[in-house]
């Protein structure tokens, strides 16, 4: 790799230095957290107990900077093979990413409940009533699920679909 950048009227010289060569152990004693998450490129005593550090580190952090931080762990941890012992490692640590609060994993997951609470609903409903006529069909299609979870108890002691869902 050169050691110099020349152009017109200008030269600079630089020494490069391979990240490997460099204390990893000193970069885990930064309150920094990105100095942490750094670290694991560079030359460390005990890779596994330095992974341990972070990820303790990362758990204690408020929920934006704690999934950021955790972001750039996994997808530096490729570059030295680590990836899945950071998974493994990430599992046993109390890191709590709250999926609702993503905005596409939330509105997917809250989508999927309601799919869920619908088809046991039609289920119970077939069981107690029969075969479901389109109209009770789209009575139930665009109900929320607190909606949902209601009718799911109310079938219980309904006397017909026009009664539940009346």
């Amino acid at each position: 790799m050169p050691s110099e950048l020349t152009g017109p009227n200008v030269t600079f010289r630089y020494e490069t230095v391979d990240i490997r060569d460099l204390d990893g152990d000193g970069l885990l004693e930064s309150d920094q957290i990105g100095d942490n998450v750094i670290a694991i490129l560079a030359r460390l005593r005990d890779r596994r107990l330095a992974v341990h550090r972070i990820l303790t580190r990362i758990a204690k952090l408020d929920r934006v900077p704690r999934e950021y931080a955790l972001g750039q762990l996994f997808r530096i941890s490729g570059l030295r093979r680590l990836e899945e012992f950071v998974e493994q490692e990430a599992g046993t640590m109390p890191i709590l990413i709250d999926l609702m609060e993503n905005k596409v994993l939330g509105r997917e997951i809250r989508r999927g409940i309601r799919i869920g609470e619908a088809k046991m609903l039609r289920l119970q409903m077939e069981a107690r009533f029969g075969p479901i006529p389109d109209w009770a069909e789209k009575h139930i299609a665009d109900r929320s699920p607190e909606e949902l979870e209601a009718l799911a108890v109310r079938v219980l002691n309904a006397e017909s679909l026009e009664q539940l869902l009346s």
